[in-house]
């Protein structure tokens, strides 16, 4: 094992970060000793006035650090914890790529960060502008003319499509409460075409990984309202026969909703449009820059169709006389989906990212993805036990499925062991067991950001644990070894989770009256 490959954990899995409240020299709020003539330059009569008010109240238990206190423990809490600045974030599905950082330097500008929603709108023409220009690029790199930018992440995307298709059909008189999924499609569909008041009818994959034409076939009907698709697929196959699928859909009157989940293989290079379809979101939040995961900051950009422009939620942003501004007389729409007018750092950072790549870019970033994804499924194919989800599925776009369905029945050793023994060599496992449909499911998706050195860095880790996984099981049974916290119980940690420190306050002390754990 190579030095780089080592995992750079703070302690170990015996050594723990204390709490800032186990760090404080005592309780209430910590009193700086400055000097008058310091007090003086910033204008206030007591340090105290620096702080909002609203955190100077004598009844709060506030831990008392100095500042280099304060900045060690975070730092040690930063290196203990893992992020795409840290290594390779192979997390299928969700495109955990590097973030330039320009945006983040940008969106940190005060012009950005102190706008207000509620400020007049000859006051925010800048903010306008930018939006609208986004909004503009969108339609261009889709085809489809009309957006908006309010839902908040992806699945709010997600359900604001499906409630536009809900309308679009009630507008006609027509009852149709079917959403047809694939199975294959983004995990949240099923979710949201429920919460929209739909039937969800599952749609199964056929032996390569793509939607079986016979099952749809006899799916559609009268009650159709749409389809929600996502291409490539969450096994990250490309569904290449899109045109019969839209065809079918179409034919029985329903619409196509497109899930941009995976929008980062075709980005740049197929019109969502010339697919036919009708409706669809954009994770802003992944494909377009912004750092993801954790809940969050996200932006689910939602586009659609001719003829369907009148069910967007309002405000809707328009430009007239060279002036911006946000037009709700939109004569059919939803309404509101949520209460001011999108993410707008998100939206500033995305906006950003398409005027630095432009077209060419963003070829070149689709280009990359997949290129990486193959080069990785070509060399860990080959190890022993593991296998692609489908023997024929020829060729993955920018993500992959393995099945480690093979090592499980020859080692014992189940894919969420290989998943913790990634962790004590510096890198961040995949996503598993998911797609459900895949046994012992490792989904990969090593992004376009991710160099040959850390692709090959990425495989010859997964080589040694699979190794491992036959000549020592137990090594990866108990894994990780190296972190700053070892195997979890992940079942109590559901069970009993500690969100707060007053939970862990207590559970601490009901640990120590019983000799558990916590």
């Amino acid at each position: 094992m190579t030095e780089y490959r080592q995992a750079r954990w703070v302690g170990g899995p015996d050594v723990l970060e204390p709490t800032v409240f186990e760090l404080s020299h005592g309780s209430g709020f910590y009193r700086f000793d400055i000097e008058k003539e310091v007090v003086d330059f910033l204008g206030v009569e007591d340090p105290v006035d620096l702080l909002p008010r609203y955190i100077v109240r004598s009844e709060l238990r506030l831990p008392s650090l100095s500042e280099p206190e304060v900045a060690r423990h975070f730092s040690r809490l930063a290196q203990m914890n893992y992020g795409v600045d840290s290594g390779p974030y192979w997390l299928g599905s969700c495109t955990m790529k590097y973030n330039p950082k320009i945006a983040n330097r940008v969106t940190s500008w005060p012009t950005v960060r102190r706008i207000h929603p509620y400020q007049p709108e000859e006051t925010v023409q800048g903010a306008l502008r930018v939006m609208y220009e986004l909004c503009c690029m969108l339609a261009e790199i889709t085809g489809l003319p009309h957006f908006t930018l309010q839902p908040a992440a992806g699945a709010h995307g997600e359900l604001l499509g499906a409630l536009i298709i809900r309308a679009y059909h009630a507008d006609r008189g027509e009852r149709r409460d079917e959403m047809l999924i694939p199975v294959s499609a983004h995990g949240s569909n099923f979710a949201s075409a429920a919460m929209a008041g739909f039937k969800v009818v599952k749609i199964p994959a056929d032996s390569r990984g793509r939607v079986d034409m016979d099952a749809l076939k006899a799916a559609v009907g009268e009650r159709t309202a749409g389809m929600m698709i996502t291409n490539p697929n969450t096994l990250g196959l490309f569904e290449d026969r899109i045109a019969e699928i839209v065809e079918v859909v179409h034919s029985a009157g329903g619409l196509i909703y497109y899930d941009g989940a995976n929008l980062n293989a075709i980005i740049g290079r197929v019109l969502l449009s010339d697919m036919g379809v009708d409706v669809a979101h954009l994770n802003l939040h992944k494909t377009f820059s912004t750092p993801h995961g954790t809940g969050g900051p996200g932006a689910g950009a939602v586009g659609v169709r001719d003829g369907l422009q009148d069910f967007l939620p309002v405000p809707v942003i328009r430009e007239r006389d060279v002036r911006f501004y946000l037009d709700y007389s939109v004569p059919k729409t939803i309404g509101r989906i949520r209460t001011f007018y999108g993410n707008f750092e998100v939206l500033v950072k995305a906006w950003l990212y398409l005027k630095v790549l432009g077209s060419e870019g963003l070829r070149a970033v689709s280009g990359a993805a997949v290129l990486n994804s193959n080069y990785a499924l070509s060399k860990l194919k080959k190890l022993r036990g593991v296998e692609p989800a489908f023997s024929q599925p020829g060729p993955f776009k920018h993500e992959f499925v393995l099945s480690l369905d093979g090592i499980r029945k020859e080692a014992g050793v189940r894919a969420l062991d290989v998943a913790k023994r990634l962790l004590d060599f510096g890198v961040h496992p995949p996503t598993i067991y998911f797609p459900l449909i895949v046994p012992e499911a490792f989904m990969m998706e090593p992004t376009e950001t991710e160099s040959l050195r850390d692709l090959d860095v990425y495989i010859e880790a997964m080589s040694q644990a699979v190794r491992e996984a036959y000549e020592n099981p137990e090594i990866l049974r108990e894994a990780p070894h190296s972190t700053s916290v070892g195997r979890l119980d992940e079942v109590l940690a559901n069970r009993r989770p500690i969100l707060s420190w007053r939970m862990y306050e207590r559970r601490k002390k009901e640990a120590g009256d019983s000799d558990g754990d916590l």
